[in-house]
């Protein structure tokens, strides 16, 4: 990106982001990382989940990317595709077996309690929908390890945990219950991006942008619980898609084409 820029005409400086340099880039052409852009001809920054992909956009919200607002084309190459996938899920699981053992992973994230902006309810009550609309599989959530949970958020899950036996919090590891699950049910996590790769719909409750092949809740309502199990979608074509059609992948010259595209859709002078 620096040499671009620098070719470009471009002067670059790099500073830490302090409160002093972030108020201090709000004037002018300013980069950043996983935090929102700090003024109208700013960007920001984010791995695209996976190495080595990423994306520079004028917002942080990934909900809001170019490539959540597109349509899917699955017009891509079929053989490319699916060695991609089976190269990724051989990193991402280790080729652990693939089964359903008849029951739902559900990736926790963090406040449970609370519904936000782009989510169409709290994450307690996505657990409770799901016991609701899916009667005969069993539940199994997971929580965050970087996120700190409050007494309360504890204290709800272990009363649903009480009041529905086919709901446990497991300390298994996700991994394995996401090779074992039937489908995976989440706001927005990327443990559900993970489970494409093994062919594991999803259902999701929230915006993110890797929503077009999934079921979705606040488009469908509680429809979006009863389709996900049964999903076929071109995990493959779409994977393909959205990491190597959509994304920026930061090796050879594929980086320096991918942030120049991006930078000038964000108006940028190159």
């Amino acid at each position: 990106m620096i040499d671009l820029l620098r070719e470009s005409g471009f002067e670059v400086s790099l500073h830490e982001d302090s409160p002093e340099n972030l108020h201090t880039g709000r004037d002018g052409y300013s980069v950043v990382r996983m935090i929102a852009p700090l003024g109208p001809q700013g960007v920001t920054f984010r791995r695209t989940y996976l190495e080595p992909f990423y994306h520079i956009e004028t917002t942080a919200n990934r909900w809001d990317w170019p490539v959540a607002r597109a349509a899917f084309d699955p017009d891509q190459p079929a053989h490319k595709a699916a060695r991609f996938m089976k190269t990724q899920a051989g990193r991402l699981l280790a080729d652990r077996p693939v089964t359903r053992e008849g029951f739902v992973f559900v990736p926790l994230q963090g406040r449970l309690l609370e519904q936000r902006s782009f989510q169409s309810m709290t994450p307690v009550a996505m657990i409770e929908a799901l016991l609701d609309h899916d009667p005969k599989r069993r539940i199994v959530a997971t929580l965050h390890p970087r996120e700190t949970y409050t007494p309360a958020e504890i204290t709800a899950l272990e009363r649903l945990e009480r009041i529905a036996p086919r709901f446990e919090v497991a300390r298994a590891a996700s991994a394995d219950l996401l090779t074992a699950c039937d489908y995976v049910a989440t706001m927005n996590s990327s443990v559900a991006l993970q489970g494409y790769f093994i062919g594991k719909p999803a259902v999701l409750f929230g915006k993110v942008d890797f929503h077009h092949i999934a079921a979705k809740v606040p488009e469908t309502g509680m429809d979006a619980i009863r389709a996900a199990p049964d999903l076929t979608p071109d995990y493959a074509t779409y994977l393909w898609w959205f990491f190597r059609v959509m994304a920026i992948r930061a090796a050879g010259d594929d980086a320096k084409r991918g942030i120049r595209s991006a930078l000038l859709r964000a108006g940028w002078p190159l």
